[in-house]
């Protein structure tokens, strides 16, 4: 039986105020869809709300213009598509140029379950330099390929925990090949022994979120009802990006995403309700809340 210890809140990323657009991380995006194209854009938003220096997204041509009327502020890259939509194959090639220069990589929102997009996954995988945050359809696809486990995809420059996973129980069900009644008896020992195995930090999603690398433990306090709507998780995909790309280590960045993910949805609820809020909420509270972190941060240190 594992025993992790517990994983304190870590403070927030540094900010010099010399910085520059490169000093906060340049982070890469990857998924959407037809009829999909908000997720990814929302997991955009907050990467860029979590203080990414520059974000771009990289999603089927048919697309493009959709996600970026989102948000000007970010930078989009079509991948090659049908006349009809749907994403084609990628050349490993061309993935290898869409991931140089990147400081952390986010894919799955939106991205569907299409063989195309499952070598994507694939290939971002196995040729990824910098971390990788999977959710969503990229773990729905490592599930149906074994994506985790395979070999050609295990980066060794980069293990131990080089990626990391955000599955809701549905998910991780798939994953882990445990029923969703077997992980809801125990959320915690089912994520803590997948960490260790797979050598990922999981996020596994719900009320009290575990957060694990299989060594340390984080169950978080804050969110509400409100947050179980569609898009949610986007946000948080693009949260914890932003903040492996701004140069926090794994555990680290996901458990202060988590935390401030919904700090974030208990201000929205505040300001909208629970039973009102939707995820674009969570994108305009961020602000707020990354302000009050930082103030409690400050109250903690006291007057200089």
């Amino acid at each position: 039986m594992l025993h992790p210890e517990q994983f304190a809140l870590p403070r927030l990323p540094h900010r010099p105020p010399d910085g520059h657009k490169g000093t906060f991380g340049h982070v890469l995006l990857l998924g959407g869809s037809v009829g999909m194209a908000g997720a990814i854009a929302l997991a955009a938003q907050a990467a860029l709300r979590s203080g990414s220096g520059l974000v771009s997204v990289a999603v089927p041509a048919s697309i493009q213009t959709v996600v970026a009327g989102f948000e000007p502020s970010c930078m989009t890259l079509g991948l090659d598509c049908r006349t009809d939509g749907p994403l084609r194959h990628q050349p490993e090639a061309g993935v290898r140029r869409l991931l140089a220069g990147r400081d952390a990589v986010g894919i799955g929102p939106g991205l569907g379950r299409s063989r195309p997009a499952a070598g994507l996954v694939r290939a971002v995988l196995r040729h990824s330099q910098v971390p990788v945050v999977l959710d969503a359809d990229a773990l729905n696809l490592a599930s149906e390929y074994r994506l985790l486990d395979a070999p050609e995809t295990r980066n060794s420059a980069l293990l131990p925990q080089s990626r990391v996973i955000t599955p809701h129980p549905g998910e991780f069900a798939r994953l882990s090949g445990l029923t969703v009644p077997e992980i809801s008896q125990d959320r915690t020992a089912s994520a803590v022994r997948f960490a260790a195995e797979r050598q990922v930090v999981v996020v596994l999603k719900g009320q009290h979120t575990v957060v694990t690398d299989g060594q340390r433990l984080y169950l978080n306090a804050t969110g509400n009802s409100g947050m179980a709507t569609g898009g949610c998780g986007d946000v948080l995909t693009g949260i914890i990006t932003s903040l492996i790309g701004q140069g926090m280590e794994l555990m680290e960045a996901a458990v202060l995403g988590v935390h401030v993910h919904g700090l974030a949805g208990d201000l929205a609820a505040q300001q909208y309700s629970e039973r009102g809020m939707i995820a674009s909420d969570l994108v305009t509270c961020l602000p707020g809340a990354w302000l009050t972190m930082a103030t409690r941060e400050s109250a903690d240190r006291g007057p200089i």
